[in-house]
């Protein structure tokens, strides 16, 4: 069984914790500092009061935040990589195809690669602008995503960190696809609204088997 850590902090202080190359893969999803929690993008959000209107893409992280996930990572996908300038020295990068029809989102996401300069291409609608389908996060990105990005990018046995978590999609990609995993999120609320995501996720499984 996979170990799957959802911690609530903030991923400065843990990653200042940690060795070197301590995680195999990071996959991260920064805010862009675009405003994009702020925009009308359609989603009916659980626990509304709780999580929606937050200010959390407001800002990009800062230099130091990319310095220290390549230190505590061997290889790293970043989402929002356009936004972060990440494509120096030669990354790769993955765009993922939204078949989004809204005029306040991008049709694509693009995220950076740091081990290879290919580009790769994956697409899926993305249905948070669909109002009968209820999310916890305005940019909740689909656990299909993640899956297809362990089982492209990580190798079995590989360790993998999220420093946003978020919705905490990629923790429940992380649980199905059988990789050890530590997610960390600064936002009470969404750590609380993810952890409940996990844990339903977890009591499915078990009603399963």
């Amino acid at each position: 069984m996979p170990e799957i850590k959802i911690i609530h902090g903030d991923c400065m202080e843990y990653m200042a914790t940690l060795p070197d190359k301590a995680f195999a893969l990071a996959i991260v999803d920064p805010p862009y500092g675009i405003g994009v929690a702020k925009m009308n993008i359609g989603a009916r959000i659980i626990k509304n009061d709780a999580c929606d209107g937050k200010d959390w893409d407001s800002t990009k992280p800062p230099e130091i935040y990319f310095k220290e996930l390549r230190r505590v990572s061997k290889e790293q996908i970043i989402w929002g990589a356009n936004n972060f300038n990440c494509f120096s020295g030669g990354m790769g990068a993955i765009v993922w195809d939204k078949d989004n029809p809204l005029p306040t989102s991008s049709r694509c996401e693009i995220a950076s690669y740091s081990k290879h300069s290919k580009v790769a291409y994956y697409r899926q609608v993305w249905t948070n602008y669909v109002n009968t389908k209820a999310t916890i996060h305005p940019t909740e990105k689909p656990v299909a995503l993640y899956q297809w990005l362990l089982k492209n990018y990580a190798k079995q046995g590989d360790k993998i960190l999220d420093t946003h978590l978020g919705s905490g999609s990629s923790a429940i990609a992380a649980d199905i696809m059988g990789f050890d995993f530590v997610g960390i999120e600064i936002d009470e609320d969404y750590y609380k609204a993810a952890l409940d995501r996990f844990n339903r996720h977890k009591q499915q499984l078990t009603l399963e088997i």
